[in-house]
């Protein structure tokens, strides 16, 4: 694998405070727009903060994925919710927290310390939450099917 990759993304404004989010090599495009906590804010949108939000949760579950089929985790399911934390801090909005609350289900009770593992594993090798100031929160659940 080279040590160096680059992902194009382009935004084009539409109308009022929103405009369409798209990548030459995905071929969906995504709608956004400032949140409605903020003047001119448009709810029902993707907002960047909740993108960047989704960045940190949606990394946290391919690291995981990529790191259990390495260990041979075997597990039935893998959920997780994220929140953000936005606040101003030294004069600047800032998302400052992403609480990470992921959920493994495995069905054989002798492989949870392993699954708390590659959990912990997966949040310390996740490149975006590597990349952002935000404190991580990391809370995980371990269920037995």
């Amino acid at each position: 694998m080279e040590n160096e990759h680059y992902y194009e993304v382009a935004v084009k404004w539409s109308e009022d405070r929103k405009g369409i989010m798209s990548s030459s090599v995905l071929p969906l495009k995504i709608e956004v727009a400032t949140p409605p906590e903020f003047p001119k804010g448009m709810e029902g949108i993707w907002s960047p903060e909740h993108l960047l939000v989704a960045a940190v949760n949606s990394c946290l579950m391919t690291t995981f994925l990529a790191i259990a089929e390495n260990s041979k985790l075997e597990f039935i399911t893998f959920d997780s919710n994220a929140k953000g934390k936005l606040e101003i801090v030294d004069g600047k909005y800032m998302i400052s927290e992403v609480e990470l609350m992921p959920t493994v289900t495995i069905s054989n009770e002798a492989d949870k310390e392993k699954a708390i593992r590659v959990l912990m594993k997966s949040e310390k090798a996740c490149l975006i939450s590597n990349s952002v100031k935000s404190t991580i929160i990391f809370n995980p659940i371990i269920t037995i099917a």
